[in-house]
């Protein structure tokens, strides 16, 4: 870890030149979920190939760009598309623009995501505000010699997702008469998708939601002292006896059908104040 702190120096002072802003909220936006990027008062943007430091998004559906600017009066950078260790990025590079982001001023990280619903009481399209997760990476972005310029050891993960966000994001959904759950994500290294007996286990561990990312930003964001509030979007259901092949257009169509309502909520969340 000992590389990171100069890494992500180098990012902060690039985006820097093209932007003076001091971002409260730092946003991830995930498979199908961009559009949010739209009502964003656009100030400055970069690909993510003009970041020193960024790796590549070759995930279906993410753009790669960094989108700075407000959002109901707050100010935000926002990427717009994530990275994934199936990608074959290294946890700690997946995991440095949440770093750049606390760096450049952000208190706050917002993640989202397109996930299978494995608890049955779900449906598609339903969004699932998270209030914990389950880390089956096999991998963790914090291993190696710490920095403790970076954040400490030993973060505490008793609550890695601001139960008073969560608490707020779900009275915005009776709000505004949208189907939202809180539940527990359960993040897997994939490409795959699971088979019959891995979607009864996870389910059986405790995971309402199964995806292939959030949890190492999330793990990184606790270790630099963010707040962090997670959504997820429930494009397929994973269930065991009823379980059918997985579509990705489906899955993409199902987010982007979705994503005007997870939008209001995380406006919700900023006009509330952070």
């Amino acid at each position: 870890m000992l590389d990171i702190y100069d890494k992500v120096q180098e990012a902060v002072a690039k985006i820097r030149s093209v932007w003076s802003g001091a971002p409260t909220v730092g946003v991830i936006l995930g498979t199908g979920l961009g559009g949010l990027v739209e009502e964003i008062e656009e100030e400055a943007s970069l690909d993510y190939e003009e970041i020193p430091n960024f790796p590549r998004s070759t995930a279906i559906s993410h753009r790669g760009r960094l989108v700075c600017g407000t959002l109901c009066g707050v100010s935000v950078v926002a990427m717009e598309g994530r990275f994934h260790k199936y990608e074959g990025y290294d946890l700690k590079d997946i995991t440095l623009p949440v770093r750049v982001m606390k760096e450049l001023g952000s208190e706050l990280l917002v993640v989202s995501n397109a996930a299978g619903g494995m608890n049955p009481y779900l449906a598609c399209g339903d969004i699932v505000v998270i209030e914990d997760h389950i880390n089956l990476l096999g991998d963790n972005p914090l291993f190696g010699v710490n920095d403790d310029r970076l954040g400490p050891r030993f973060p505490d993960m008793c609550e890695p997702y601001c139960q008073e966000l969560v608490d707020k994001a779900l009275a915005i959904a009776r709000r505004e008469d949208i189907v939202a759950h809180k539940g527990v994500f359960v993040a897997v290294a994939g490409p795959n998708l699971e088979t019959r007996a891995e979607y009864r286990f996870l389910r059986q561990i405790g995971a309402d939601i199964v995806g292939m990312s959030t949890v190492p930003e999330v793990i990184v964001a606790v270790h630099c002292g963010l707040r962090v509030v997670g959504f997820s979007i429930v494009t397929d259901m994973c269930l065991p006896d009823a379980l059918e092949p997985a579509n990705v257009e489906k899955i993409i169509a199902t987010a982007n059908d979705a994503e005007p309502r997870l939008r209001t909520l995380v406006k919700g969340i900023l006009a509330a104040g952070v």
